[in-house]
Order: structure tokens, then C-alpha cells, then sequence
């Protein structure tokens, strides 16, 4: 049955691949990364290139330290090293050739360059060169050493909220992943206090936070530690509050959003708002609302207006609480999203070319736009070309943001032949969405964070600065599963 949204009357003022030229995720089961060089970087902050005569190590041989980062024009970058992947025959592949295999199912590089590297070795079977044509057997050994290319991260710290003898409660920056996957290995949140702390620290994450959201995370010391608090987590006597910062006048009071989540492309992570998803439940509360500048403020700051009058250019931006009561993935951004506010620059939930002038609001039974639709729309945008990620831009992106956005640079490595990516802008570095608060529901603890900047009043604005209790919350998600249990 089709969940509902409901609003509560106000009792006070308003207060997250593939990876790159490798198997897939999934079937990894070990990882070897050797940087190619250590030499230091050069005056203006480069790693030197590796000689031109360097050999590709089958397989790469050891894991560098310190880890390769170098810092330049803002951003944390991870100098090219060599990296392994291994993965065991899986049960489909049995029977078929090494060349088919890659061709169907690892199609990040051409089928020529798989040809090549089955060749040179760069693709093995057991430690072995055995070339295209081999036969899988059961039990096989599947590796590829690459040249490996991460993409930079934003340089803004890794902030300690609170540390003991077990546990390390961080703010994570935005646009750092927390663990390695798909183009990002060193630069995660794990290897960054790895690279911090010393070889010997071994992090253990117990929430997820996705790459561009911020906020509170828990990093246990050790296994006891991990283990306690995700079991308060499993059992769901942690709330959790998150800031998001909206398009337009968000509603007054209380809002519950009780509609279903199904995730409509597991390749894709993507996830709407649909009768038959799962049970879902988020409460929101504005924290305040800022109107949009005047037309001659907005184009001195470079904020773009809609002449054809969209009402998303023009509508200003709430600050707004949110408690998810359950854990989908993306709910908060999806819910929002149903309601007609997304989060304001989220690459995906406020993207017109994905989800139209509408942007998926009130579309439960998918009648303006079929999941075959959006999957479709949101598969094209590659990054060879400009993502709308800021929903109140749409076509009116100024060319500042065009040019600073991710894509392919034309260029390739020198030594692998690897495509190059220029460096990503800020909308691609951040999502305005923080992990704002963890607390224990009896009471024994409770860690909040700072407010991102994005949160606090814009200049020459007045506004709130700090968020009251969470009772308020907490209240209204009460009321709202006393009203489904009656």
C-alpha cells in the first residue's frame, strides 16, 4: 500500500563503481597497490613522472608507505601507482574463454586493451600468462595489475569530535568516500587516518555515510568496539539527525513522509519513491528559509536565473532537519525529493535532465516519468559530458561551473595510455547533506557536529546558527507510528 505524508502542527519556532581498468567490486578479493615511484614531487607540486624505461610489475609486489599524496590547487592528490586485482572463477564464467569474459563483463576499456594486457601479462591466470584464448576452469585465479589514477579529494581536514580508548567520532568532509572503491583507494576516509595515525591503525567504520555527504561517523579501535555499536545501530536505539539544504520555502511544523523506497537500478544505485518499495519513514523540520537574492545580487555572485520563469531558480533554499526513522539507501534525498524540495545541489534527485521540470515530486505510481525512463536518462550522462548538478541551474549553468566540472580531458598517461579526467569542481566535491547528530536513545550519549557552511545564514543574512533538541523529532515520528498502529 502507498505511504502517506502527514504534517505535524509546529510547537515552537521553526529550528551516498566499477573499478577503473579492473574487475568488478564484487569480485575482488584481494587488492596489492606499489607506487611505481616515490620520488618527491617537484617545486610546483607534481610527483615526478616515472622514467619512461619503468617495467610493469606482475604482480605489483608491495603496499607503498607512506602513502603517495601530494596537495595542489586545493585538492588532495594520489600520485599514479601500480595496483593488482584478483578475483576467483566464478561459477558463469566456467567454460568460456579469458577474452570473453572481459569483453561482457568489464567493459571500462576497450576489448583491445584487454587483448593487449592478456598478452603482456598485465591480465594472468594463476600467477601465469595464458593470453586470450583460455579456457576458466574451476578455481582459477583471475588477476590485472593497472596503472592506477585516483581522482583528487577536497584538502579540508578529517575533524575529531570526540576520541576515547575505543571509538574516534569524526566529521567527515564531503566527497571523501569512507572505505576504497571504484576510482578511490587512498583517498578514503580509512586510508587518509591510516596515513595520519601509521601503518599499525586499523580503522573500522561502524555507519555509512555516502562519498558526498558529511558529518558524524563512528570509528571504532577494535573489533569489540565496532561490533557494540553497530549492534545498537542494527537494533535501532541510535537516532540519527541530519541537515539538508533544500530548494524552495520548505512547510511549516512537523512533516512526516511515510512513502515507500524501491531501488529501480541496483547498477546504478538509484532509488524513487513507489507504492510497492519498502516501508519508509523520515521526519523534517525547517531550521530557516533564505529567499533568493535580488536579480542584480544573484548574477554579481554568479547564481544563475531562469528567463522562461522555473520556479526553481527563484523559489530560495531551506535549511531543514531531517530524522530518518528507517534506513533506506538515499532516503532522506529521496524523500525530499517526493515532497517538491530536493536537496539543492544534489547531482541526482534535483537533476531536470533526469527527472524533468518536476524534478520526481508526488510520482508514487510513476506516472510522469517509468523507471525505464529515468534509468535511461541518468545512464547517458557519462562523464564526457557536464552533469546538471545544481537543480536552480539547469541550462542556465554559468560557463565557470561548465569548465570546473569533472569530464574527460582528451589527454592520456604517458605510460598506460589510461584516459585522463580534469579535475572535478565544487559541485561535484560536496552534496548539501550532514550527519549533524548520534544519540543514544536512553540518554547515555549524545556527539553533535558544527554546521557546514552551506547551513549558516548567507552573508548579509540573519539566521540561526545552532539547532535546539531533537525531541521535537522524536515526538512527531512517535505520533505518526501511533496513528499506523491504530
Amino acid at each position: 500500500m502507498a505511504g502517506s505524508v502527514s504534517r505535524v502542527a509546529s510547537s515552537g519556532a521553526s529550528q551516498a563503481q566499477t573499478p577503473p581498468l579492473s574487475l568488478a567490486a564484487s569480485d575482488i578479493t584481494s587488492q596489492v597497490p606499489v607506487l611505481l615511484d616515490l620520488t618527491p614531487p617537484s617545486e610546483s607540486g607534481t610527483p615526478a613522472p616515472p622514467d619512461s624505461d619503468s617495467v610493469l610489475p606482475l604482480p605489483a609486489p608491495r603496499e607503498p608507505w607512506p602513502r603517495p599524496y601530494y596537495f595542489q590547487d586545493g585538492l588532495r592528490r594520489v600520485a599514479p601507482y601500480f595496483y593488482t586485482y584478483n578475483t576467483f572463477c566464478k561459477e558463469r564464467w566456467r567454460g568460456r574463454q579469458l577474452i570473453d569474459v572481459f569483453e561482457s563483463e568489464f567493459r571500462d576499456r576497450p576489448v583491445e586493451y584487454y587483448r593487449a594486457a592478456m598478452v603482456s601479462g598485465q591480465v594472468a591466470v594463476n600467477g601465469k600468462t595464458v593470453g586470450p584464448h583460455y579456457i576458466i576452469n574451476n578455481g582459477d585465479r583471475i588477476s590485472h595489475t593497472t596503472h592506477r589514477h585516483e581522482p583528487p579529494v577536497t584538502t579540508e581536514p578529517i575533524g575529531i569530535i570526540h576520541e576515547d580508548d575505543d571509538m574516534v567520532v569524526i566529521n567527515k568532509p564531503s566527497g571523501v568516500p569512507v572505505h576504497p572503491a571504484g576510482r578511490y583507494n587512498f583517498n578514503s576516509v580509512v586510508e587518509i587516518m591510516k596515513a595520519e595515525r601509521g601503518p599499525n591503525f586499523q580503522p573500522r567504520p561502524c555507519n555509512r555515510l555516502d562519498r558526498l555527504t558529511s558529518g558524524i561517523m563512528f570509528i571504532a579501535k577494535h573489533a569489540k568496539a565496532a561490533d557494540h555499536l553497530g549492534a545498537q545501530i542494527l537494533q535501532r536505539s541510535v537516532r540519527k539527525e541530519y541537515m539538508a539544504r533544500v530548494i524552495g520555502r520548505f512547510p511549516d511544523g512537523e512533516v512526516v513522509c511515510d512513502q515507500p523506497i524501491l531501488q529501480i537500478s541496483p547498477k546504478l544505485g538509484l532509488n524513487r519513491v513507489r507504492a510497492n518499495g519498502k516501508a519508509a519513514r523520515t521526519v523534517f523540520k525547517r531550521l530557516s528559509y533564505y529567499p533568493p537574492p535580488e536579480p542584480a545580487a544573484a548574477e554579481q555572485s554568479g547564481v544563475a536565473t531562469d528567463e522562461a520563469g522555473d520556479r526553481k531558480a527563484n523559489e530560495g533554499y531551506s535549511i531543514v532537519r531531517c530524522l530518518p526513522v528507517t534506513g533506506r539507501t538515499h532516503q532522506i534525498r529521496v524523500h525530499l525529493q517526493f515532497l517538491g524540495h530536493p536537496i539543492q545541489n544534489d547531482p541526482i534527485y534535483a537533476n531536470h535532465k533526469v527527472w524533468g521540470i518536476d524534478l520526481g515530486s508526488n510520482d508514487a505510481e510513476a506516472v510522469q516519468n517509468t523507471d525505464e525512463d529515468v534509468v535511461t536518462r541518468l545512464s547517458r550522462m557519462g562523464k564526457d559530458q557536464v552533469a546538471n548538478a545544481v537543480a536552480y541551474y539547469d541550462q542556465m549553468v554559468d560557463a565557470y561551473h561548465k569548465k570546473k566540472a569533472e569530464k574527460m580531458s582528451g589527454e592520456t598517461c604517458a605510460l598506460c595510455n589510461t584516459p585522463l579526467y580534469t579535475d572535478p569542481g565544487d559541485q561535484e566535491l560536496s552534496l548539501w547533506l550532514h550527519s549533524f547528530r548520534y544519540a543514544d536513545v536512553d540518554g547515555a550519549w549524545s556527539y553533535t557536529s558544527p554546521l557546514p557552511v552551506w547551513a549558516l545564514p548567507p552573508e548579509g543574512s540573519s539566521g540561526p546558527t545552532q539547532v535546539g533538541g531533537i525531541e521535537d523529532l522524536v515526538v512527531a515520528a512517535e505520533t505518526a507510528s501511533a496513528s499506523v498502529e491504530e
